[in-house]
């Protein structure tokens, strides 16, 4: 029997851990370490914003994990508005997904996630782990994967400067989970996105929370502009209050539908701020003993673009399929190198699109975005990149390729 430990029990770790217990029941004895139980992360604060699109909730799907497709919205597009000057709508981009989104709150998801891996026999520890503590894990297992930076972990995998050029973060964020919020009259099931050139970004997605549907509502703000208000970490309802103070002057359209809106709950709000960073994803934490990172770990990207939990899915699936296909040889260094790289074929993609946006727009992405605006068919193709942000370099991010891109429309 093969022993597997991982380290987090986030989305991508149960993901994985689930996956190894049922794929191949018996083979895989597999240690799952949590700094927290179901009970305390029901109980505490909002994890973190996220909206899986078709092709990761199809792997959910595929792994029998899809557990709330009855209660959770249905987010069937997304509409981008660009206020500028603010309280002016003066972009829009709107267009349906080819196939619907889901946001189910992931302090839901996980606890019901870790809840099941117990009741299928998994083994569970509920302790914090520190860079000091991954040296035993590792001797004693076959494979270690390290799914959480949480504390000293983020340490563990250096960083690395190719696919990092961002050294500070980008955005101030603000995240408060809010019942009451009305609908686009028009598009009632679609995410949508307010944002101001040099400001920052507000959206509002249709999702699911601990007591039922509800809207996630997100600031994304430069720091020390005018949508930078979160520092002091104000509880739901302070949050919820000042949202309404920014969105009266900078997007009145939203603060019209959420007037009425309530905060779900007393840890319905998430604040804080990080530099999105690549880090490399192998650890040697005694020598010629490894560690493997996955998802958010050694690839953290801003929200900005819904990328985080998509890509943990597909970290998690990629190094399921991996680690099945080894049989009984090692989980050595180059084993873990190359299974990281079958994941970051695809989550190089998302990296260079959120970077993109994080930052002013380069004038060929600005040019296109404007186009989607009046063309319903380019805006339903940028759309719909965000399930496969990897199509954006045939035509979007390059600016040759979108300059024909824009030369093949007329």
């Amino acid at each position: 029997m093969r022993m597997i430990a991982i380290v987090g029990a986030g989305q991508a770790g149960l993901h994985l851990a689930l996956g190894l217990r049922r794929a191949a029941p018996g083979e895989y004895d597999v240690l799952l370490v949590s700094d927290r139980r179901p009970e305390e992360i029901r109980s505490g604060r909002v994890l973190s914003m996220q909206q899986m699109f078709g092709p990761a909730r199809a792997l959910e799907r595929a792994a029998g994990l899809n557990l709330w497709d009855a209660d959770a919205p249905s987010i069937e597009g997304m509409r981008l508005t660009t206020a500028d000057p603010p309280g002016t709508a003066a972009r829009t981009i709107a267009a349906d997904l080819e196939e619907p989104a889901q946001s189910v709150d992931l302090r839901l998801k996980t606890a019901r996630w870790l809840e099941l891996f117990e009741e299928e026999g998994g083994r569970t520890e509920y302790r914090a782990v520190t860079a000091d503590g991954l040296p035993a894990l590792a001797a004693a297992h076959d494979l270690t994967l390290i799914a959480s930076g949480r504390g000293d972990l983020g340490t563990v995998f250096g960083r690395d400067e190719r696919h990092s050029p961002l050294t500070a973060p980008q955005r101030a964020l603000a995240v408060v989970c809010l019942h009451g919020v009305a609908p686009h009259p028009e598009r009632p099931r679609h995410m949508r996105m307010t944002g101001c050139p040099g400001v920052g970004e507000l959206m509002l997605v249709p999702g699911l929370t601990l007591s039922g549907p509800c809207t996630m509502l997100l600031w994304e703000a430069v720091p020390g502009g005018p949508f930078d208000r979160w520092r002091d970490r104000p509880g739901p309802a302070a949050a919820l209050e000042r949202s309404l103070e920014l969105m009266r002057d900078w997007a009145p359209w939203e603060y019209e539908r959420c007037a009425a809106a309530v905060p779900t709950d007393d840890g319905a709000v998430l604040t804080g701020a990080f530099a999105p960073v690549v880090r490399h994803p192998v650890a040697e934490v005694a020598p010629d003993s490894y560690v493997l990172g996955m998802a958010d770990a050694v690839v953290l990207n801003d929200p900005l673009t819904g990328q985080g939990s998509n890509n943990a899915a597909h970290c998690a699936d990629r190094y399921l399929r991996a680690v099945l296909a080894r049989g009984d040889g090692p989980f050595d260094r180059a084993w873990m190198h190359e299974a990281f790289a079958h994941w970051w074929e695809r989550a190089r993609h998302s990296v260079a699109f959120t970077n993109t946006v994080l930052r002013p727009l380069p004038p060929h992405v600005r040019a296109v975005l404007d186009a989607a605006a009046r063309r319903p068919d380019l805006a339903h193709r940028y759309v719909n990149g965000f399930a496969e942000p990897g199509s954006y370099r045939e035509w979007l991010l390059d600016a040759d390729r979108a300059a024909a891109c824009l030369a093949a429309l007329g």
